[in-house]
């Protein structure tokens, strides 16, 4: 599988059971970088929520400020909100999705004109499905911290554990995967048109011969280019992920804010402008561009050791 502007391929392939072993590992060493940036998001994207509800708190205005303010809140440690829920929900999506790609990939898929959007895409959705539990503790636990600098509703999970336990004791099974719907949408788009424009992207810097043959600073350069177009095109789909995630709900699972992905999304643009779909785009590209980069270079590493280690 050659994901993205990977640097190249690479012959022969690990297998897909082994991509997803490689994959899951890859994005988790890029969450370790980039989770503070989705905390900020995170909360970003949370603010505003409670306007229509009586109040109206507004305590993060631009990444740097939000990260001082989430510092301020909770701590350096703070910055690393949902780090464990983080790591369990990468592993579980990008593993999946690397994995179904380079299934994809072995079995021709890739080589059809347009397969390679379509492989991502279905990888995307296929990966958000199976991580959306993860997802969705991972939110709830971001976006919990002191009364003082609160936006959203606070769920007060004591643990990624307990979280777990907590929902599925009240809501059932199902209530593991409410969020789903805006989840899927929001990968499939991402993985689609990262797929599209990130090789293109890398492509078009390496010809510009800014930086020298071979150079890291290419693939960086590419993937921040890139992920303007993957931040532009994911942050509306994200925000409203993010606010079905983080919703309360009644006695039978039912959110209390938003009927689905569509209700959500009118009652963002009705109450609060459509500018607020892009709530958290800063952090959304800031975090993109790395975390794009840094998990294709450690998953081309890894993939190149364990296919050293298979010719041993």
């Amino acid at each position: 599988m050659e994901p993205a502007g990977a640097p190249g391929p690479v012959s022969p392939s690990p297998s897909p059971p082994v991509d997803f072993v490689l994959g899951a590992t890859a994005c988790c060493l890029a969450c370790v970088f980039t989770n503070p940036l989705e905390v900020v998001k995170t909360r970003l994207q949370l603010q505003g929520e409670l306007r229509s509800r009586g109040t109206y708190p507004r305590h993060y205005r631009g990444v740097l400020q939000a990260m001082v303010a989430v510092g301020q809140a909770d701590g350096l440690r703070g910055l690393q909100k949902g780090l464990a829920a983080g790591l369990l929900y990468q592993g579980l999506m990008n593993g999946v999705r690397f994995c179904f790609y380079s299934h994809a990939e072995d079995v021709g898929l890739t080589q059809q004109p347009g397969g390679t959007v379509v492989a991502g895409a279905a990888a995307g959705a296929l990966g958000a499905f199976v991580g959306s539990p993860a997802y969705l503790v991972k939110t709830h636990l971001q976006a919990q911290t002191v009364a003082a600098f609160a936006v959203g509703h606070q769920h007060n999970h004591q643990s990624v554990s307990g979280a777990f336990e907590t929902i599925y004791k009240k809501q059932g099974l199902l209530g593991l995967w409410r969020g789903v719907n805006g989840a899927v949408p929001r990968v499939t788009v991402g993985s689609a048109v990262q797929l599209a424009t990130f090789a293109s992207a890398k492509e078009w810097v390496r010809k510009q011969e800014w930086f020298p043959e071979g150079s890291w600073v290419v693939a960086l350069s590419g993937g921040m280019l890139s992920s303007v177009a993957v931040a532009m095109a994911m942050t509306p789909f994200d925000v409203v992920s993010t606010r079905l995630y983080n919703q309360p709900v009644d006695d039978v699972g039912k959110g209390k804010h938003y009927r689905g992905f569509l209700d959500c999304f009118v009652q963002i643009v009705g109450k609060e402008g459509f500018l607020a779909l892009y709530k958290g785009l800063g952090p959304a590209y800031l975090r993109l561009g790395p975390h794009t980069t840094l998990s294709l270079l450690f998953w081309d590493e890894l993939r190149r050791l364990s296919l050293q280690c298979q010719g041993t």
